[in-house]
């Protein structure tokens, strides 16, 4: 049940004559629980419930250092008001209550305005456009550059005066002091045109307001051949920066907007295979980051020569990632599935798609409501969960860990739901990850599952309370003709048999970019088809997708045999292919293919039975209406509490 005890990370270290209590580091991440720049209440508890966890250091991000990197939203953190001290202790405070050395990291976006319509004009090291923009940025002239630096002065005193033990300083991720060290985006002539010369002269800043306290820099390894600060950019640069400007710690990532946090396509640390060459050209305690969710990764960084490893998103998921690891307990860890849902959405805030206890300000939990369908009844008996997908492994997790006695039943011959079938598609293998460990869960805790059965009526009869978490299933699209016609359920089950006997594949997506057709698209192309279209009535392909997963796909697709059909449906079928019909214009075209695979709409699967006098039946997740984990996994949760509590 359990994975042996990694020494290695469990080791204190020593960082700026601070002592961490083991090697792992939650690095620099937000909630945006933050209101007119100050961290709420809210906030404060997510950092404490962090740090409670085990972490060695807690970094926190989303902390601008001038008003001209913020957003209309306001939900940076504005470091530079003094005004909001108080409420930035109660952050730092949250952390160090926790037993862990907190740390403040300090941004400037510079030309990156993370796709929002700012109130100010972005600014950078010359007026070289970012691949993200749709605008070169204003290039700030030596005055306003050394404005800059008092910035971050500034940010940083107000920090640690709040209580934080030092300051990262985000020199990664295409941000403002990046842009500085590259050798593309720094084309000045004046002193700054030193690439280290602006964070040099930062850190010196900083040092003459926060004495030796820790201070660290964030930098990033930029993707391509010519990003201008790739790692042999960064082997230079890091060496002259030290002993230029001498700071605590060095915290190595990848990556620039979209990238830096990378989907479920990644599963090893891109770094990994970096850290034995990072190390030689770095004279200063070794931090490196992204994508480490392992401990068997984790002490191989470990092993090669990093001091420390961070995470963000495992200590999303599962706050007491650190405590569970370092006890041994690598099973019992709920895994960050790499979605990039509910972290990157902030809607108010950011969530977790597997993690139903991180709730948006003032809720205790992701808010849930499961349909009660019949009146409470008796509470005697033991309690049937009906479906062994996300929502019904929840629900029965939660009620073994309060004692309660539950059976989980599936018709299907396996756990998982629309996760397993998910996971069919190449590279989102992240949600299989997830099923996995509900379902070692349940073993855990004794649960039994009974699958491959079909219920009756009599068989729900012993059981006082019954959950349905019995999942949805995909409608056919009707379409006429005579090729060959699958649902995107049928062709994931089927598509390496499907694709070898036919070279063309044509996706009909339903028009909302998600998944179901993405995967289908994947598929074919992994299997070997010749060519591969979408054809769509939305305006674009792979639309309902965040801009991390949207860019990452493409990148993943750049060169591949796909063609994009938008504003266009499926008419009908001949032996030789289908008919498009444009859905403005009317104009009918022909499409030569081997096979069509159709995206249909969701429907609720839920079994129809006459419930006892005596019973309580609840229905959870995409049963009562088809969504995303998230909502299922919430729910499943929801409907445990709700069986424990007293009666209705």
């Amino acid at each position: 049940m359990t994975s042996r005890t990694a020494p290695a990370l469990a080791a204190p270290f020593t960082l700026g004559g601070l002592t961490l209590r083991n090697r792992l580091v939650a690095t620099a991440h937000a909630t945006a629980a933050v209101t007119d720049g100050a961290p709420t209440e809210t906030d404060a508890a997510y950092w404490r419930r962090l740090a409670q966890g085990g972490a060695g250091m807690v970094i926190t991000g989303g902390t601008a250092v001038a008003p001209e990197s913020t957003l209309p939203q306001r939900y940076l953190t504005e470091a530079w008001r003094p005004e909001i001290k108080d409420a930035v202790r109660r952050r730092a405070e949250a952390i160090t209550d926790g037993g862990a050395v907190a740390v403040a990291q300090l941004v400037h976006l510079g030309r990156e305005t993370l796709g929002a319509g700012t109130y100010y004009a972005p600014v950078s090291a010359a007026a070289v456009r970012s691949p993200r923009e749709a605008t070169a940025p204003h290039p700030l002239s030596t005055e306003e550059v050394r404005g800059v630096v008092d910035a971050f002065r500034i940010s940083a005193a107000n920090s640690v005066q709040a209580g934080f033990h030092g300051v990262e300083l985000h020199a990664g991720h295409g941000y403002l002091l990046a842009q500085f060290l590259s050798r593309v985006n720094n084309t000045r002539d004046d002193e700054y045109g030193d690439r280290i010369a602006l964070l040099a002269q930062v850190i010196d800043a900083i040092r003459t307001e926060i004495g030796e306290l820790p201070i660290g820099v964030r930098v990033s390894v930029e993707p391509g051949e010519d990003s201008g600060l790739g790692l042999d950019d960064l082997t230079e640069l890091l060496p002259r920066l030290c002993a230029a400007s001498p700071f605590a710690y060095v915290n190595v990532t990848t990556g620039v907007r979209n990238t830096y946090v990378p989907g479920m396509a990644t599963t090893r640390p891109p770094l990994l295979e970096s850290v034995a060459r990072l190390r030689p050209a770095v004279a200063l305690p070794l931090l490196v980051s992204q994508s480490f969710r392992t401990v068997a990764d984790i002490e191989r960084a470990l092993d090669s020569g990093a001091d420390l490893v961070g995470m963000a998103r495992p200590f999303i998921a599962d706050p007491d990632f650190a405590r569970k690891v370092i006890a041994g307990d690598e099973r019992s860890v709920r895994p960050c599935t790499g979605c990039n849902e509910g972290c990157r959405t902030f809607e108010p805030t950011g969530s977790c798609a597997v993690n139903p206890e991180l709730g948006p300000p003032g809720a205790a939990a992701r808010p849930a409501v499961p349909l009660l369908l019949t009146r409470p009844g008796s509470r005697n008996r033991p309690v049937a969960v009906v479906g062994a997908g996300p929502a019904g492994m929840e629900c029965a997790m939660a009620l073994a860990r309060s004692g309660t006695e539950v059976t989980v039943f599936d018709t299907a011959g396996h756990t998982g739901g629309q996760a397993r079938l998910a996971s069919l598609a190449p590279h989102r293998s992240g949600w299989q990850k997830f099923v996995d460990y509900q379902r070692d869960q349940l073993t855990d805790l004794g649960v039994r599952v009974s699958l491959g059965t079909s219920l009756g009526e009599d068989d729900l009869a012993a059981y006082s309370q019954v959950v349905l978490a019995t999942g949805a299933e995909e409608a056919s699209v009707a379409v006429p003709g005579e090729l060959p016609t699958l649902t995107s359920t049928e062709f994931l089950h089927r598509y390496a048999d499907v694709v070898p006997d036919a070279a063309g594949v044509v996706v009909l997506d339903d028009g909302f970019g998600w998944w179901q057709g993405i995967g289908a698209v994947e598929s074919a192309l992994a299997a070997g088809a010749r060519e591969v279209t979408v054809i769509t009535p939305g305006t674009g392909f792979a639309t309902g997708l965040s801009p991390e997963n949207r860019t990452q796909l493409m990148n993943r697709l750049t060169g591949a045999p796909l063609r994009v059909v938008a504003m266009s449906t499926v008419t009908s079928t001949t032996t030789e292919g289908v008919r498009l019909r444009h859905v403005l214009d009317g104009q009918e075209t022909h499409l030569t293919a081997d096979v069509l695979v159709t995206v249909g709409e969701r429907r609720p699967r839920r079994p129809h039975f006459t419930p006892g006098p005596h019973q309580t039946v609840r229905a959870v997740g995409d049963c009562v209406v088809p969504r995303r984990i998230a909502h299922a996994v919430a729910e499943g949760r929801a409907a445990a509490e709700a069986v424990a509590a007293r009666p209705l």
